[in-house]
């Protein structure tokens, strides 16, 4: 059957004129009008620090609409009112999930892993490095299995990976670590057998990471867009991929600002295939394909340009 567009008919205000008109639409289960939707922008950006675009409105429709449901409420209107009066922190969780786009797979963007390969083993150990979205877990794990592959059984356990999101959801599939196999059948049979456990039984299908790769990563809840992250440790490394695609130039800025004083001297940071920070920040400057080094030295001070060769090599995307 093919799918109705949805209608629009106006909203008249009252005889007494204290309810404007409003836009609303037909042909769904819940009443979503553009005041709706501008006022759920509006928390998720003071909450999350995420900048829904306009052609973001039907997806925050599905996904808020069984919070209705399951509340019991028969408007969008309804549901905000009482999301703010309440100001209930399962609700307020509940809320952000919705909204909170997870998209990741075991060792995403495939370039950045020799890349950290290579670095850990030079570096003073034990090395440190924050995934700051994990999502389902696969980033975080593919972080750590790098770790084993380059330091060894023996020198990875002294390392460590902390995995942080914002979702809670999602940070309890990842403590978990088991996947279906259809999610691990790319990487290699060498991967596969030293890193994961295969299911037999009921659990026929699916894999779990291995205890000794899981032992390396520490999975919290965590807001980036939080003034204080808690922190007290800096990283030899930070992953912060396809993240900022969804924050505003400010909101990025005062992410990287935090981040600074958290990444080791020399320490790097990973960002998406999408994600350009070198007009955001002075505090990182970029190495190789959306890979950042800090600027500053052991001493605090900023380290010197490199100028025109290294940026001819940044355009290329080889690192210096």
């Amino acid at each position: 059957m093919m799918a109705t567009r949805a209608t629009q008919r106006p909203v008249r205000a009252a005889p007494d004129g204290t309810e404007p008109a409003r836009s609303v639409e037909t042909g769904r289960d819940f009443e979503f009008t553009a005041a709706d939707f501008a006022r759920i922008r509006d928390l998720i950006h003071r909450v999350a620090g995420i900048s829904l675009s306009d052609h973001k409105r039907d997806m925050a429709y599905s996904r808020l609409a069984r919070r209705l449901r399951a509340r019991g409420i028969d408007t969008f209107r309804q549901y905000l009112d009482l999301l703010e009066a309440e100001n209930d922190p399962a609700e307020w969780e509940a809320f952000t999930n919705a909204l909170t786009t997870n998209l990741t797979a075991f060792f995403r963007e495939a370039h950045h892993f020799p890349i950290l390969a290579e670095f850990v083993p030079r570096r003073s150990q034990p090395v440190s490095v924050w995934c700051s979205a994990a999502s389902t877990g696969e980033e975080p794990y593919s972080i750590a299995m790098t770790l084993i592959e380059a330091l060894g059984e023996t020198g990875a356990r002294q390392a460590s990976v902390l995995a942080t999101d914002i979702d809670t959801q999602v940070l309890a599939k990842a403590e978990a670590g088991v996947y279906q196999f259809d999610q691990v059948k790319h990487l290699s049979p060498e991967r596969l057998k030293r890193f994961f456990l295969k299911g037999t039984g009921a659990h026929a299908g699916m894999v779990k990471v291995r205890p000794e790769v899981r032992a390396l990563v520490r999975f919290e809840q965590l807001n980036l867009t939080d003034r204080d992250y808690q922190l007290r440790t800096q990283f030899d490394a930070i992953f912060c991929r396809n993240v900022m695609i969804y924050f505003d130039k400010p909101t990025q800025a005062q992410v990287l600002t935090r981040f600074e004083p958290l990444v080791k001297p020399g320490g790097l940071l990973f960002a998406g295939h999408s994600e350009n920070f070198t007009y955001v920040t002075q505090a990182f400057r970029l190495r190789g394909q959306t890979v950042y080094e800090l600027t500053r030295d052991a001493s605090g001070a900023r380290a010197p340009s490199r100028g025109h060769a290294h940026d001819a090599l940044q355009s290329s995307g080889v690192a210096a």
